[in-house]
């Protein structure tokens, strides 16, 4: 029976990994076709070459990684100082709101926060542009970072940083030597996260963008009347370098761990 169960589960795991990896692999395949369509003719790096040539695409993506960088770098900014501010509260209720509030951009649909933000733009007379955009992708890349500092703070042993002062640190200097090594993995994995969510997002950007053109827009307006092989070749390239940054943030933390347990057996 148990042997029975592992091959269900083996099955069900392999039948899912195919229906959400299998579109990206033929996205792949044809992004190196060299013909349009959906019947192969021969390999060639056709598309590749006039992606790079083509100035919309590119001036929309240097747009969209232009944005993702100021946008999550600020947000781990905020996310840190509002995790560490949080977990230091007394006060339990407060604490709890804040946690709720922080979750509202998670929990509400794009749609809504693209529409309130296009609104409260509107309203402080800002036209739509780099500011409105970075602002607006701060404002849902902040909890993704506070959720993933959050958990650590939580883990830390609290009396390291007391300690700290104790053997005659300052604050500063005792946050920058206990406490940031120890929740340093959730500001990096917050940070990506935020970049992720950047460069992935389409419905907000699309109400508070104005005239700049991210790659997002770009290649939905492109879709809207031919699907270019270019834009194969682009998500080749993106997705690539997304599970190349991936590879190397698990590697290293698993490397991390594997260091700290041998130190621990040594002790």
């Amino acid at each position: 029976m148990t042997n029975g169960r592992k091959k269900l589960s083996g099955v069900y795991m392999a039948l899912m990994l195919l229906f959400l990896y299998l579109p990206i692999f033929v996205l792949i395949v044809f992004s190196f076709n060299s013909t349009k369509g959906y019947s192969w003719t021969g390999f060639s790096l056709k598309w590749y070459k006039e992606l790079f040539s083509n100035e919309l695409i590119l001036d929309s993506l240097k747009n969209t990684l232009i944005v993702a960088a100021l946008a999550s770098v600020a947000a781990t900014v905020l996310g840190a100082g509002a995790a560490i501010g949080v977990f230091s509260m007394k006060n339990k209720a407060l604490k709890g709101a804040i946690k709720n509030v922080t979750n509202l951009p998670l929990l509400s649909p794009e749609i809504v926060m693209g529409i309130s933000l296009m609104l409260l733009f509107s309203f402080a007379r800002m036209s739509g542009g780099f500011v409105s955009l970075i602002i607006s992708h701060i404002s849902f890349c902040v909890p993704s970072v506070f959720l993933s500092i959050l958990p650590k703070l939580r883990q830390m042993n609290g009396s390291l940083y007391e300690a700290a002062l104790d053997l005659g640190c300052t604050p500063p200097k005792a946050f920058m030597k206990v406490v940031l090594p120890e929740i340093m993995p959730g500001i990096i994995t917050g940070f990506l996260m935020a970049f992720t969510y950047s460069l992935d997002d389409f419905v907000i950007s699309y109400f508070t963008a104005g005239n700049v053109q991210t790659l997002s827009i770009t290649i939905y307006s492109m879709v809207k009347k031919r699907v270019s092989p270019e834009i194969n070749a682009l998500s080749t390239i993106l997705f690539v370098i997304v599970l190349l940054i991936l590879l190397f943030t698990n590697v290293r933390s698993i490397k991390k761990e594997r260091a700290k347990e041998k130190k621990m057996m040594k002790i």
